[in-house]
């Protein structure tokens, strides 16, 4: 357990963080939170009697052990840059698609940086965090809220930020499906009862101890002939998989600020 973690921004990751870091058994003792975003940091302090509302950011920094900087990207530089960190602090910032100098220049103290990709999914302590660099107290942190996987370079980190970005794809395969349930004659409730439990259990399955690769995973399912060969193959033949390496492409672009 960390005696004070605190976080500088209260928006929807450092909410999920806090719901995480609580959740019994609590791996935190005292959690300070920032007063921006008020009605986030007033609902935690209400539900949490470890979670502090600071008077502002400084005080945050000042009074944790772990500092979380949970900001948006075009205001982080302004942010960041006016407050004050200890010498040898732990900060780990969640700020997105930001070069670790930067924040390094912006922070203008030698601290003990880390950054890290924390999912919605860390409330329910399913969440899976990549870290750079590697960190055994951070990642600790994040193995409570599910499981945590340390890079060694900025490249590997890049590519699981570029991988994180499927998420909304992955819902709007579901709800294309579901569209189509419905357009073909079932009703919608029914759709989304079988087609989220479907996709829940195939997620369970590649995450099962022991699990083939997924290419094994993807021949295990698509039977000689069968029906799952058919969509696979069609989707394919369409240029659907294709067009999934081209939009990873163009993400890992995007994250490591080139343009093609």
């Amino acid at each position: 357990m960390i005696n004070s973690i605190g976080f500088v921004g209260t928006g929807a990751i450092t909410e999920a963080m806090v719901r995480g870091l609580l959740a019994a058994p609590a791996y935190a003792s005292e959690i300070h939170v920032s007063p921006r975003s008020a009605h986030i940091a007033a609902t935690l302090a209400q539900e949490f009697a470890a979670v502090r509302i600071a008077g502002d950011n400084q005080t945050v920094v000042d009074r944790s052990d772990m500092v979380f900087l949970a900001i948006r990207p075009q205001i982080a530089e302004e942010v960041v840059r006016a407050l004050s960190f200890r010498t040898g602090q732990v900060v780990v910032s969640l700020v997105a698609a930001t070069e670790r100098q930067a924040l390094l220049d912006w922070i203008g103290t030698d601290v003990h940086l880390v950054q890290a990709i924390p999912l919605p999914f860390v409330a329910q302590r399913q969440g899976v965090t990549a870290i750079l660099p590697p960190d055994a107290a951070v990642a600790a942190l994040f193995d409570t809220l599910g499981t945590a996987v340390q890079c060694q370079s900025r490249k590997e980190y890049d590519l699981l930020a570029a991988a994180s970005a499927l998420m909304s794809t992955y819902f709007g395969i579901m709800e294309t499906t579901a569209v189509w349930l419905e357009k073909s004659g079932l009703e919608r409730p029914k759709a989304n009862a079988y087609i989220a439990p479907l996709f829940a259990s195939l997620a369970q399955k590649a995450n099962s101890p022991g699990t083939e690769p997924f290419s094994a995973l993807s021949r295990e399912f698509a039977t000689k002939g069968g029906l799952n060969e058919q969509v696979l193959s069609d989707v394919d033949k369409k240029g659907g998989l294709a067009a999934l390496t081209a939009a990873l492409d163009g993400v890992l672009a995007r994250i490591e600020g080139r343009s093609d």
